[in-house]
């Protein structure tokens, strides 16, 4: 394996919830429970770079520095509304072929559960690294059914989301985060 410089070699997911009158400091709040609030973050898109290794949050969040330049695919979602569930999740899809890279997907959205917000977002990035790869399916079949498509023809190992909902409070902020988190 060679090392070429910006590729990332490890990743990590993680997520929070921040709850705060001023919107800010909910973010903030979420950054916090999310273990990268100390981190100057970067968003990038969505490629999983080949031979990247996941890690647990405890390995990764090791490896940060206070202020650190950091990369990661973040979906955020915000709401001042009391009752109203909001949420995030990003999704990551794996190749077989650890050569190859894999794709990553961020999803918000209002109303949905945790389940639900973590299976869009695999499917999001399982579908995009499956039309890469040529896998053949059908688009207008369920999820389940097309991750079922997706595993068997062996050029998808595996998809995997760390979803984060919650509920508004009254006079408050709302925050979700949920990141994949890149370390070099």
């Amino acid at each position: 394996m060679t090392n070429h410089p910006m590729v990332p070699t490890r990743a990590f997911f993680t997520k929070g919830v921040g709850v705060h009158k001023n919107k800010l400091q909910s973010f903030e709040l979420a950054l916090r429970e999310a273990g990268i609030e100390k981190q100057n973050l970067v968003y990038v898109s969505s490629i999983y770079p080949p031979n990247c290794k996941l890690v647990t949050i405890d390995e990764g969040v090791k490896e940060l520095h206070a202020g650190q330049i950091t990369f990661c695919v973040m979906a955020r979602n915000q709401t001042n509304e009391k009752g109203r569930l909001v949420g995030s999740s990003v999704g990551l899809a794996i190749p077989a072929d650890k050569e190859h890279y894999g794709y990553i997907s961020e999803h918000h959205s209002f109303g949905e559960e945790e389940k639900e917000l973590g299976d869009f977002a695999e499917d999001l990035a399982s579908t995009m690294l499956a039309t890469t790869l040529g896998v053949d399916f059908d688009p207008e079949i369920g999820y389940d059914e097309r991750r079922e498509v997706y595993l068997m023809s062996g050029k998808i190992i595996d998809s995997i989301s760390a979803p984060v909902s919650a509920t508004g409070s009254s006079n408050m902020w709302t925050t979700t985060v949920s990141a994949v988190v890149f370390i070099f």
